[in-house]
Formats: structure tokens, sequence, C-alpha cells
């Protein structure tokens, strides 16, 4: 590897020597300390991508230096070199953090150059890795600045490294899903799984093997063992996403595994331990469902241990000008686009509409801008709105027109509206899929040609 700096620490001269030349012949930069605090103030002064010290030095022993280096920079990579034999203490050091350890053999040389090798590969992976992580977390990262946000932001912050479940509430397009990504990658459960589970597209028959999975043969069609999403978030956190369309009976099984930290796949007999933290989200009222008789209460406190409730865009109409220009860098680096921002005269326009749908029909709107535009300053003109969806006049409506009838033009006319888009018809209602799915089946017609994709 090359461009790779190397401080080797040896109070013999003779064999530091030995070892800083067999790195030369491999490209390496290497520095050279002849005792424990020289190899320090050198680690001080330089940035080094590994450091191979011997065990047994005069001052300050080869642990000794690990755990002062640790404290400089944990990240560190350290080797220690001991002689033949002495693995106990050579355990010891990489209890405290060495990477490895070497033994004085005849094979020293050839094994110094693997080992080597091998530890900064796995340097570079690490550093890598926790390059994609904060890139994760930037892009899950949530925009917004007033009272409200900041106080959602500081509650994010306190809840993200503890077990609790969380309820995020608020709704249909206000970025529930983004806050619980921003809690699971802001927790000690980041290095886990994220797995969402969409509860009021799962059909009613298979949702407890898709939560909990199955064994061979439970039923009709489970060909092989399969895990659920219990188990494949094991270690992480899962998102149980309008979680108030969830079928009562599932909610039953739901508040077992919720208790007990541990599933029954259908068909199996042995419990399974899962280490899960759940998030759940709804755009719904649970606390009505729950004196309707819809919700269980006491899964209702189980997932209510820690409320977040997300404001609607139309509240905080001043995030909105650092939510365009988000949406605008995103938009220029994924086309190739040059808009610089907003015409000073967009500001009435884009503030003055209330944005029924959100977040999401803000991004919309931002995304047609900028594809109209393409280069220079957005002009009002390329915000079009769809208000037909939310006034009265529009509809159509007459004096004697029933509200099953008013109910059915208006979801008629959202489908048209979405193309015939299940999901994002139902998103603009503010209703589940599975309740827009129900309705159609109530109508006649039109119901085969509407498609569910996103």
């Amino acid at each position: 590897m090359v461009n790779k700096r190397i401080l080797v620490v040896d109070d013999n001269e003779l064999f530091r020597e030995s070892i800083v030349e067999t790195l030369r012949r491999q490209n390496y930069t290497v520095d050279a300390a002849k005792d424990g605090p020289n190899a320090l103030q050198m680690v001080q002064a330089n940035k080094y991508n590994l450091v191979i010290s011997d065990m047994k030095m005069p001052g300050m022993t080869g642990i000794q230096l690990l755990e002062n280096i640790k404290k400089l920079d944990p990240d560190m990579p350290f080797l220690i070199i001991t002689a033949y034999g002495a693995i106990e203490t050579a355990v010891d050091a990489m209890k405290k953090g060495a990477y490895d350890f070497l033994q004085k053999s005849d094979n020293l040389i050839r094994e110094l150059e693997l080992t080597v090798e091998r530890t900064l590969q796995f340097q570079s992976l690490l550093t890598e890795n926790k390059n994609l992580k904060s890139v994760i977390k930037k892009q899950n990262d949530f925009i917004g600045h007033n009272n409200v946000m900041n106080e959602i932001r500081s509650m994010i912050n306190s809840v993200a490294e503890s077990k609790s479940t969380v309820l995020i509430t608020g709704e249909s397009g206000t970025g529930k899903e983004l806050i619980a990504r921003a809690i699971h990658f802001q927790s000690r459960r980041s290095n886990g799984p994220f797995v969402k589970v969409n509860c009021a597209a799962l059909p009613e028959g298979l949702i407890e093997s898709e939560l909990f999975g199955h064994e061979k043969g439970a039923f009709t069609g489970a060909i092989k063992q399969k895990k659920g999403m219990f188990e494949s978030a094991s270690g992480g956190s899962l998102l149980l996403d309008e979680i108030g369309e969830m079928p009562m009976i599932a909610q039953a099984k739901l508040l077992r595994v919720l208790q007990e930290k541990e599933i029954h796949k259908v068909g199996g007999d042995d419990p399974i331990e899962v280490d899960v933290r759940v998030i759940a989200t709804t755009n719904r009222d649970l606390e009505s469902q729950v004196q309707d008789g819809n919700f269980r209460e006491d899964l209702f406190y189980r997932l209510n241990v820690i409320h977040v409730h997300l404001p609607p865009l139309r509240d905080r109409k001043d995030d909105i000008p650092e939510i365009i220009s988000h949406f605008i860098q995103k938009l220029n680096l994924e086309n190739g686009f040059h808009v610089d921002g907003l015409d000073d005269s967009c500001i009435p326009v884009i503030t003055s509409h209330n944005w029924p749908g959100n977040i999401r029909e803000l991004e919309n709107a931002v995304e047609r801008a900028v594809v109209m535009t393409k280069t220079g300053l957005i002009k009002p003109e390329m915000f079009k709105f769809h208000t037909r969806l939310h006034h009265d006049e529009s509809t159509g409506l007459q004096p004697g027109t029933t509200v099953a009838e008013a109910e059915k033009q208006l979801i008629y006319k959202t489908l048209d509206h979405c193309n015939n888009n299940r999901t994002k018809a139902a998103e603009l209602l503010g209703i589940s899929i599975r309740t827009l799915r129900n309705k159609l089946n109530e109508y006649d017609g039109r119901v085969e040609d509407v498609n569910e994709g996103v």
C-alpha cells in the first residue's frame, strides 16, 4: 500500500532498523523511535496509519505506549512484537486495543509483511465504513430550526441511546420515517439493520408470518423456513409504519413480543430471543382508536413510551425556504442542473399555500420547478398547486349529494390526479391503502384498473 505512514518503536537499534528497511521495501513511509516517550512525541506531531512497537522497552513498555496512544487517537492501529512464548502478555495487549501481535521467530519478517498489509486493509475498511455512516447519518438528518423542530431534534438526541419504544405521530408526508431513521442512526444500534414494515400493506392472512417468520411446512406454500421482520431486525431497529392499520389479532401477538422480547415462528415450538428497538409511526389518533375499540389500549401504552409528534408543514412555514434549498441542491446533483435557488417573488407564493401534502407535496412541487427551470432562479409561475383536491368549489358537489357519494367522488378524483396509483392517492386522502382498497371494493367499476405501485 503506497503512501501509508508507519511508526516503528524499539530500543534495539539493529532490530529496529531491520524492521524499518523491511517495510520501506514494501513502499511504506516509515519513521523510527527508540523508546515510548519519543514515540508519543512523534504521534502527537505526525499522522500515522500504524504503530508497531516492541513489548519490552526501558522507561515505557509497549502496553503502556499502547494505552497512551489510544488516549490520543482511539482509532490508531497498533501491533505488538513480543518474545517467543509471551502469549499472555500479547493477549493482554489485544484486550487493551492492539490489533494483533507478532512473535520474534525465524518467520518474523514474512509474518510482519502479511500482518501489516492485513492491518492496513482492515483500517481502510473501518475508515470507509465510518465515512459511509457519516454520509448516511447526514442523509437521514432532518431540516428545520424553528422551536418545535429544535425540541424534536433535542428529544431524538436524548432518546436515541435508549432501548425504549418510540411512537411517532403526524400527518401524512410530515417525515415520520425520516425521524425514525434519525433515531436509529444516532443510536448504538446504527451498525445493525434498519427494517421497515408497512403494516397497512401486509396481507391479513400473512401478517404473523411476515413479522415473526415461519417454519417449513407451517402452512400451504411454506416450502422453506423463513425469517420474519423481527428476526431480520435483531440488533437494530424495526419501523412499524402505519401501526394504526394493524388488525387486532396481530396487535395481541405484537404486544407479547414487546413484553417478552422473544418471538415464535408460525409452526415453531421454541421461542427465539430478539434484540430489537421498535419504532412505530401513524397518521391516526391512536387514543381515539383505543376508545373506539379499534386499537388495544395495552399495546398503545407499550408503544407510547416515547412520543414524538411532527407538526404539519403549514405550522412551520419559516422552515420552507431551507427545505426547498435542500431539495434544489439534491436535484441539481442528481440531474446535473444549475438552479441557483428561488426568485424573491416566490416567497409569498410558497408561504401562502397550506401544503396539505406536507413535505412530500413540497418535494414534488420543487422537483417540477427545478426540472422546468434547469438553470438560474426559479420563478413563481413554476409552482402549480392542485387545489381542486382540497376545495369544495372544484369537486362538482351539489346540494343534496350524500356524504357517501361525496366521499366516493373525492376518492375517484384523487385517483385521477394520481394516475390511479393507490399508494399516492391514499397518502393525499390521509387514509391507509387498506382503507382505500375497502372503499373501492364497495364501489362499482374501476377497481381492477387501479395500481398499487409507488
